[in-house]
């Protein structure tokens, strides 16, 4: 199976050391050994740049790229068909658009994608969802 897909929930989780922050921290760990990077769109990346930087300020964020920087995560940008998926599962299912481009990669790249929000529970007939707990 292709590496994984990271939704934004799940990097801030790792970061902000919330549940299933110690299976992130596997899942990176596994990565960087395989080689194997984990995957996130760039919209995502703002997701969790905004996040952060809004609840824990400007500084917090600050540590949190120095850490990224060093972590096994090949972020992707937006293509016009990335673009197309995400805004057919926005207009189907509820769910911010950042979480859509998620799943839109995760579609793209036959793999799982790695969450704990709940947002995404009505996509599992659309994609494979690793429930972060």
């Amino acid at each position: 199976m292709p590496a994984k897909v990271l939704d934004s929930f799940a990097l801030i989780a790792y970061f902000r050391d919330e549940p299933g922050a110690e299976t992130m921290e596997d899942m990176l760990v596994s990565a960087g050994k395989k080689d194997s990077p984990l995957l996130m769109t760039d919209v995502n990346y703002a997701e969790v740049k905004y996040s952060i930087v809004k609840k824990d300020g400007a500084e917090a964020w600050a540590e949190a790229a120095k850490v990224l920087q060093g972590l096994p995560i090949d972020f992707h940008s937006t293509t016009r068909a990335l673009a197309d998926t995400a805004a057919d599962f926005k207009a189907r299912f509820k769910l911010s658009l950042a979480d859509a481009f998620a799943a839109a990669l995760a579609k793209e790249k036959r793999t799982e994608l790695v969450t704990g929000d709940p947002e995404f529970k009505p996509l599992e007939k659309e994609i494979k969802v690793h429930w972060l707990k």
